[in-house]
């Protein structure tokens, strides 16, 4: 930077968007926020925004979270693991029993979705099937590289996170993760009993704050007590896999099922999302090979409306 920032002469408006920020989402900063994105190494001071809105020079040895252990836990993720989901196309029945139980764990709103079941087809012609969209949690993840308060980050069980203690709303993650797989609290969220007192859990991302990201997190607080995600233990048609990358294996969570992971992977073809992207994603898809349904023109869709005759979505 050619010019030092001091406190009087700089609001936190100003701030923001010197740095390029939307001032109307960058509503939430609950602890001492820093732009560590924008610092090259030969810097000693560094401009550092407070919980009170004022911009700080603070010395670069300062550049640090201070984490308490919950929080720690929670960034480093879970040794030696490396979770993958695989999702079969030809199971699902569009229950939406996953997006249920995912909006009751992470206290979400109706319109609001970690999860959500997409209907899609091939080509002209093919007949419908439907498609459940997580967060890819990629192994290359764009969405943490554009973060400029380290708000979210990949765990080294693969995992991404993201911190509401931390996030300003910028919305700089939303723009860049291809997979449409972040949502944005632009309203109070949906308190349930206690949250407001509730000490705030990473893995769980509950209580949920306004002008901060959501988004799916693989059910990182199931995954620490042994269990499987909220969405894979819902679902009645074993549509998920989910389990460990390191282990070759994963757990149908309908079955109970084990199996080998690279021989689900590659006897059914399976594939991820936009691998020309060099995102590297942690969901599998299996083809809708063998669909447990078929195409009837006039059918009933989920939102129980006829659809007219020879209507694809």
């Amino acid at each position: 930077m050619s010019k030092k920032i001091t406190p009087e002469a700089t609001s936190r408006r100003n701030f923001l968007k010197k740095f390029g920020i939307s001032v109307g989402g960058a509503t939430a900063v609950t602890s001492l926020g820093l732009l560590s994105s924008c610092v090259s190494d030969d810097e000693e001071k560094v401009p550092m925004l407070t919980t009170d809105g004022k911009v700080i020079n603070s010395d670069k040895s300062t550049l640090k979270l201070n984490l308490n252990e919950m929080q720690k836990r929670s960034r480093e993720g879970l040794s030696g693991k490396k979770f993958v989901m695989v999702i079969d196309l030809a199971k699902c029945k569009n229950a939406r029993k996953c997006m249920s139980a995912c909006q009751g764990a992470h206290h979400l709103k109706p319109e609001q979705h970690h999860i959500n079941v997409l209907q899609t087809e091939n080509a002209e012609g093919t007949g419908f099937y439907y498609q459940p969209k997580p967060c890819m949690q990629c192994d290359n993840p764009p969405c943490t590289k554009v973060c400029p308060v380290d708000a979210t980050f990949k765990r080294k069980d693969g995992i991404v996170l993201i911190d509401n203690e931390r996030c300003i709303g910028c919305r700089f993650c939303i723009a860049a993760c291809p997979y449409s797989a972040r949502v944005f609290n632009w309203s109070e969220p949906k308190y349930y009993e206690g949250d407001e007192n509730a000490i705030y859990d990473m893995e769980l991302n509950v209580p949920q704050k306004k002008g901060t990201v959501s988004k799916c997190l693989f059910s990182a607080d199931r995954l620490r007590i042994g269990k499987l995600p909220y969405c894979v233990s819902a679902c009645p048609n074993g549509t998920y896999w989910f389990g460990d990358a390191n282990e070759d294996a994963v757990t149908n969570g309908t079955s109970k099922e084990t199996v080998r992971l690279s021989n689900l992977l590659s006897d059914n073809g399976a594939y991820t999302l936009l691998p020309e992207l060099g995102t590297k994603p942690s969901v599998y898809y299996l083809p809708p090979k063998d669909r447990m349904f078929e195409y009837k023109a006039g059918e009933l869709n989920y939102l129980g409306e006829e659809e007219p005759k020879g209507h694809r979505s």
